[in-house]
């Protein structure tokens, strides 16, 4: 579609929902049961209205009334092709120049909804979640903390993409409260570990990508076919209780630190949506083995950034600034990587980046990286210093793509922390 299709409903110039992007989500209103829509402008378009009227019935779609459900994962099953037919269709429906709705005041009054006035879902029920640790400078800054910058990198980091399997049960959607989490900490002159209210909440600034038809077990997804699986990208924020992760990541990884909250944007952008913004990966030395060598190795110009309101300012203060081009490993490769020993993806598996950190203090993506572990304080607008979030703050991501005359944008994801 042309970057200049414009829709009869009118939307603002640095809105993040412009015909261009039409990603989904899954909402309800009022008391009515959960179904799917499309964010364009301030509104909701619900799409079990339009399937009710027949405006999206097409072979692609198998007949199914997959947007009267109450999550994604039907419509994430039938690929890439059922997916392009129903933006598609959309971006026609909801031309400035097409009546089919525009026209129609009844059937306007039933599909649209002020995104103001519902309650966005969780957009997919999430079987398995697996986050990745694939910024090379949040990696490198990290490891410079424990190693020394000589030895920031383990060996392998270079050659696959680290990750690690997370809770899918405690993944909630924005705009959840969190509670600070208790665990085991020992404090650096200690002989043993105490329990207690972790001391060292973080955030992590993060993307991740919702998995579409999946694979068989025993069956791995290719990287030249990687695209055809990847149903959509949300901002992510993976809470971080930095003392308790210290204690007990050694040697199998996080645990508790990591298994209390995670959050994640209702709006789930699609790959078609973000193509005009793709941009070439970056190099990568050694060259990855061949089953992690792209055909076209590309990322995306998403610009990032976190912004934390403590209880007592008016206004969010922006402490990151950073691009989602920052990650060393693709989302292809990822999934390649995730799959090549024959572990079966399903629809609705949500994998995420780990951290974007870039190479600047400012596009440092979490406070153990913008403080260097609190030796460095945060110095806020209105007086305050933070080493790691306190109770009542609250902390949001979000996260567009920069066009000619639009954006294309994420919303955000946000939460505050409850005291434990």
């Amino acid at each position: 579609m042309s970057n200049l299709l414009r829709s009869f409903i009118e939307v603002a110039r640095d809105s993040h929902f412009p015909i261009q992007n039409l990603p989904f989500g899954v909402f309800r209103a009022g008391e009515g049961a959960a179904r799917v829509g499309v964010a364009i402008g301030e509104f909701v378009l619900d799409l079990s209205v339009l399937e009710e009227r027949g405006l999206l019935r097409f072979p692609e779609l198998q007949d199914r009334r997959v947007f009267s459900e109450g999550a994604l994962n039907s419509f994430m099953a039938l690929g890439q092709s059922a997916w392009q037919r129903t933006r598609s269709t959309l971006q026609h429906l909801l031309a400035s120049d097409t009546p089919d709705l525009r026209d129609d005041a009844t059937l306007r009054e039933q599909a649209f909804h002020k995104q103001s006035e519902v309650t966005m879902q969780l957009p997919a029920r999430i079987g398995d979640y697996t986050d990745f640790y694939s910024s090379y400078h949040h990696a490198h800054n990290v490891g410079t903390m424990l190693r020394g910058p000589e030895n920031a990198l383990m060996p392998n980091w270079k050659w696959l993409p680290v990750g690690y399997h997370g809770r899918s049960s405690s993944i909630v959607p924005s705009g959840t409260d969190v509670r600070r989490p208790h665990g085991q900490i020992k404090p650096p002159d200690a002989d043993a570990p105490i329990f207690g209210p972790t001391r060292s909440l973080d955030y992590e600034l993060e993307m991740a990508f919702f998995v579409g038809p999946g694979n068989d077990l025993g069956q791995p997804i290719p990287i030249g076919h990687a695209h055809e699986h990847i149903f959509g990208m949300v901002l992510m924020n993976d809470w971080s209780a930095r003392d308790v992760q210290g204690w007990e990541y050694q040697p199998l990884g996080p645990f508790l630190a990591k298994n209390f909250c995670t959050s994640i944007s209702p709006w789930v952008v699609m790959l078609e949506a973000l193509e005009p913004f793709r941009r070439p990966a970056p190099h990568q030395d050694p060259e990855p083995l061949p089953y992690l060598r792209p055909v076209e190795n590309a990322t995306y110009d998403i610009q990032l950034e976190a912004r934390l309101q403590t209880s007592t300012m008016a206004e969010p203060h922006v402490i990151t600034r950073s691009n989602f081009q920052n990650l060393y490993w693709s989302m292809a490769q990822q999934l390649a990587h995730h799959t090549v020993g024959g572990c079966n993806l399903q629809p609705g598996d949500l994998l995420a980046s780990g951290t974007i950190s870039g190479p600047t203090e400012d596009s440092r993506g979490c406070m153990l990286e913008l403080t260097w572990r609190g030796a460095n304080p945060l110095s806020l607008p209105n007086g305050e210093t933070r080493k790691w979030l306190d109770d009542g703050d609250t902390l949001s991501i979000t996260g567009w793509c920069e066009g000619e005359g639009y954006c294309v944008g994420f919303g955000e994801v946000s939460g505050r922390v409850l005291p434990a």
